[in-house]
């Protein structure tokens, strides 16, 4: 099966979608375990690749980007809704 996220560096703890994916769909990713969406993930957004606790950085390209705001489950659209940035964070 043709991968459809890319995981960019091995300290994320995201992938990034490669095409629209709905809720229950397959994840393949740089040869990781399988995994299955729980949200509808949008082409190019950000899925939890693994359970990620309030307040835990969002490690995108190795780096932090962001904060979650609330738990976010393995296999969940990690977006605005769900995280804010460190940066902006007051």
């Amino acid at each position: 099966m043709k991968d459809n996220a890319l995981i960019i560096h091995p300290r994320d703890n995201v992938a990034v979608a490669l095409t629209a994916m709905a809720a229950g769909d397959t994840v393949t990713a740089n040869g990781i375990e399988s995994f299955t969406t729980l949200d509808e993930i949008p082409v190019s957004h950000k899925i939890a690749l693994r359970d990620i606790s309030i307040g835990e950085e969002i490690i995108k390209y190795g780096e932090t980007v962001a904060v979650s705001t609330r738990l976010i489950k393995k296999g969940q659209w990690v977006h605005m809704h769900n995280l804010e940035s460190k940066r902006w964070k007051k």
